[in-house]
């Protein structure tokens, strides 16, 4: 069988509050609002030494929008996260996978640079249709996706968006599908967008489970964007 294994923002001053102590945490720490660089990004992507317990290896990334879409069209960006890209080009782009030693969850992370508001509107996108969107199609990779619940907002970085979900893997109509558990994590630090996904073990027709991104991964990587040395 082919299987492709591959929190909401807070009303009222609550919000404020928060993106104006994420703005104070920026200037501190030495991020800006404006794009890094492809050697910032990879000097800011996680290593091995940075996460005791875990192997880290380069995934190959491109700067173009991705062109992953979905049925309906207004969960494409679902898609399209769910491979840490989205529907803009970015200045820069750079991702690592992150494997468990222990035979634990890992995740893949995709840092992206972005100008010019791109970054806002990448995480603008992500969480309207994460609002909207509980079943749909990946159109190219043909697959389906359904219980897709949006989760509390996890208070990451300037903004984040955290969206749980399953795909559903048969190789026909008439076969049960086998389900696997997605989870994705989108944060916006400055200008660079961070994509966390990761997926749990299939568990056979009718299987439940959620998919974490462990958040050991998604600290340590913010930690290292946060880090004064980069030339934002």
């Amino acid at each position: 069988m082919l299987m492709a294994f591959l929190p909401l923002a807070a009303c009222g001053s609550g919000q404020g509050s928060r993106a104006g102590a994420a703005s104070e945490e920026r200037r501190t720490s030495g991020v800006q609002d404006k794009p890094l660089s492809k050697a910032d990004l990879e000097r800011a992507a996680v290593t091995a030494t940075d996460l005791d317990g875990y192997d880290v290896n380069p995934v190959l990334t491109a700067t173009f929008a991705s062109r992953r879409t979905a049925d309906p069209a207004e969960c494409t960006p679902v898609v399209q996260a769910l491979g840490g890209s989205s529907g803009f080009t970015a200045a820069a782009r750079t991702g690592r996978v992150i494997f468990s030693k222990k035979h634990g969850p890992g995740a893949t992370v995709i840092l992206s640079s972005h100008g010019a508001g791109d970054a806002a509107r990448v995480i603008d996108a992500f969480r309207t249709a994460a609002k909207r969107c509980e079943t749909f199609k990946d159109i190219r990779a043909d697959f389906r996706y359904d219980e897709a619940e949006l989760q509390p907002d996890p208070g990451y970085g300037d903004e984040s968006v955290s969206l749980r979900l399953t795909q559903l893997a048969a190789d026909s109509e008439d076969e049960e599908p086998v389900r696997v558990p997605y989870a994705v994590v989108a944060v916006r630090q400055g200008a660079t967008v961070a994509m966390f996904y990761a997926f749990d073990l299939p568990r056979g027709p009718g299987g439940k489970g959620p998919a974490v991104v462990p958040e050991a991964i998604i600290r340590t990587q913010l930690a290292r964007l946060g880090k004064p040395q980069l030339s934002q």
